[in-house]
C-alpha cells in the first residue's frame, strides 16, 4: 500500500504501530466533540475501552492514517473479515464485503470536505483491488453523520440494535 497523495496536500497510508497514540488520541479528540455536541457515540471509545482494539487493528494494518503538514488529521479501519460487532450488527455473512470502522476527521476539520476525500480515496482503492462492496453501521440517532453516508451514495440497508447499516457497491 504504502503512502499515497490526496487533494489538498493530504497524505494517507497504513498507520504504524508507532503511530498508535496519535491515532487514539485522534479519536478520543473525535469522542469527546461528539459528546461536546449531545451525539451519544463512541463514549466507551472515550473514557479507553477500544484501546486494545485500536492497536490490535493497527497491528493487522487495517489502519490508515491521513497526515496533513505531518499531522494527523483522519483515521479509518478496514477489515476484510468482519470482526465480532460487525457479526452482531450484519448477522454472519462470507461474502467479500469490505467493513469500514472508527472513520474520524479530527474536529477543526469537519466541514472541510475531508470526510468526503477519504470516502472517495478508500473506495477507489478497494475498486482498484477488485473489492466490490464497503459496509458499515453508524449510530442512528446521530443524524448528520446518516446524512453524510446517504449524501456519499451508500444505501441504508437495515438497522440493528439502535444502529444504521449502510452499503455501497463499488463496481
Amino acid at each position: 500500500m504504502g503512502s499515497h497523495s490526496l487533494l489538498k496536500g493530504y497524505k494517507v497510508s497504513v498507520a504504524t504501530s508507532r503511530e498508535s497514540d496519535q491515532i487514539i488520541c485522534l479519536l478520543k479528540d473525535v469522542a469527546k466533540w461528539l459528546k461536546e455536541q449531545k451525539v451519544d457515540q463512541w463514549g466507551f471509545l472515550a473514557g479507553g475501552g477500544e484501546d486494545e482494539e485500536i492497536k490490535q487493528a493497527i497491528n493487522k494494518g487495517e489502519t490508515f492514517i491521513v497526515n496533513k503538514d505531518g499531522e494527523a488529521v483522519a483515521t479509518f479501519t478496514l477489515c476484510q473479515q468482519q470482526s465480532w460487532w460487525d457479526q452482531h450488527t450484519w448477522g454472519k455473512l462470507s461474502d467479500e464485503a469490505i467493513y469500514l470502522h472508527r472513520l474520524a476527521v479530527r474536529p477543526s476539520e469537519i466541514g472541510s470536505g475531508l470526510g468526503k476525500i477519504v470516502l472517495q480515496w478508500l473506495e477507489t482503492d478497494l475498486k482498484d483491488q477488485g473489492k466490490s462492496t464497503l459496509r458499515l453501521d453508524c449510530v442512528r440517532d446521530n443524524f448528520k453523520l446518516n446524512n453524510f453516508y446517504l449524501s456519499n451514495g451508500f444505501n441504508k440497508v437495515g438497522e440493528t440494535d439502535g444502529h444504521s447499516l449502510y452499503q455501497k457497491s463499488l463496481l
